[in-house]
């Protein structure tokens, strides 16, 4: 384990410098797009482009990796990404914006194919568990302490567009100067929807809500926090808050489906999410900062870890040559959602006001909960043998280094969860 922490070293050190500007940029865009009397519909279009152009980048990625490689990717991604946030600081233009943070939504995806194929060359089945968890470890804390540093600058001011230019960019040096082999350019798969849905109809439905969700809380949340308490300053905390909550619920969450029916715990965090969810509603404004924060990192505990969850669940029904092609079609399910998701919440809020946004949210939990709960009543649960293990299934979840290309169809599993 030693010995693969020191080759993969400097990749976790510029992951950590990269996740830090755009943990930055994720607070700083909406924010600034408020204080620009941008319309809460229009904020919610800048952020579902963020994420279209994301799911394009998953699909366009292994094009550009059996192309070119890892490092040239790596460099030609950085570049384009750290120029984004400077033209943000310097023209608040809701179209322009819209383009650039599609482009940063794109860049970021090929981005994260790159890092995750990277790191997933450099370990082996025994050592790959406990990389990825410092992976996911690393890219939530320094995805909260990017959202902190909206704190130091006026996000009026360009000085915190540039901070996020020179951290995006910084990245770069720690990855070319690595003594690490780049891992062999990737194989070719295609991902087919329907196969997802076939082999776990809780898990894929579970995939496309935590995307409804989870996009809208990155893309507008931010305003909802700074609307309800008429205080810039929170809507930094506010989205911190819930970033450390899914941080501290992950692992939790993902040990008790390990020993418990998946879908059990998949209906029971919706269900936690969906009564969360409405109680932030319910009291808005008519609560304390310090209350609402830590509501809010008990939504983000119960929202976040969905996503994971419903991977294991999904790879417990998948045959063993199928892991790369589940993992890709579910974070193109993810990316879907999350660019629906902020246009339809952007919508609510713009006819009803902020705390729309979690009854938005509310909806999409609360029906979730009941979708797979009813499944889970109906269904039996998968035989301990044939489990994957939680933290494999994360590992699975996180590494998206797949490219498309057809492949051959393969039959349904006769017990879907």
């Amino acid at each position: 384990m030693k010995r693969t922490l020191t080759k993969v070293a400097a990749l976790l050190f510029g992951v950590a410098i990269l996740l830090t500007g755009q943990g930055l940029q994720g607070t700083l865009v909406p924010t600034r797009a408020s204080l620009e009397n941008f319309s809460t519909v229009t904020i919610g279009v800048i952020g579902a482009s963020y994420f279209l152009g994301f799911t394009i980048g998953c699909l366009r990625s292994g094009t550009l990796l059996r192309a070119v490689g890892h490092v040239r990717v790596f460099a030609a991604m950085t570049a384009a990404a750290s120029a984004a946030p400077l033209i943000l600081g310097l023209w608040a233009d809701p179209w322009l914006w819209g383009v650039l943070r599609f482009l940063t939504g794109y860049c970021f995806a090929v981005l994260y194919v790159a890092i995750e194929s990277w790191l997933n060359g450099c370990t082996s089945n025994e050592t790959r568990g406990g990389v990825f968890s410092i992976y996911v470890f690393i890219t939530l804390t320094v995805t909260a302490l990017g959202q902190l540093m909206m704190l130091i600058y006026d996000p009026r001011e360009l000085e915190l567009f540039v901070i996020a230019s020179i951290l995006v960019s910084s990245a770069l040096i720690p990855v070319v100067l690595s003594r690490s082999d780049a891992p062999e350019k990737p194989s070719v798969v295609r991902v087919k929807l329907r196969r997802l849905f076939e082999i776990s109809p809780s898990g894929a439905t579970s995939c496309f809500a935590a995307g409804l969700t989870n996009g809208s809380f990155w893309a507008v949340s931010a305003i909802f926090a700074s609307q309800v308490t008429g205080n810039i300053d929170a809507a930094a905390w506010y989205m911190t808050s819930g970033v450390i909550g899914g941080a501290i619920c992950q692992w939790p969450l993902g040990l008790l489906s390990d020993r418990l029916d998946r879908r059990r715990v998949l209906a029971v965090t919706a269900l936690a999410a969906g009564v969360v969810g409405a109680a932030i509603a319910l009291a808005g404004a008519r609560m304390p900062e310090f209350s609402l924060m830590l509501l809010g990192g008990l939504w983000g505990g119960m929202a976040f870890p969905l996503y994971s969850v419903a991977v294991a669940l999904t790879n417990d029904h998948a045959r063993q040559d199928e892991y790369v092609q589940v993992s890709s079609g579910l974070l193109l399910l993810y990316g879907i959602g999350a660019v629906t998701g902020p246009l339809l919440a952007a919508l609510v809020m713009g006819a009803w006001g902020p705390r729309a946004l979690y009854v938005f949210s509310g909806v999409v939990h609360l029906s979730l909960f009941s979708y797979v709960g009813v499944r889970a009543l109906q269904r039996l649960p998968v035989p301990a043998e044939q489990r994957s293990d939680f933290g494999d299934a994360l590992t699975s979840a996180q590494t998206a280094s797949a490219i498309y290309d057809p492949d051959d169809d393969s039959e349904a599993l006769p017990d879907r969860a």
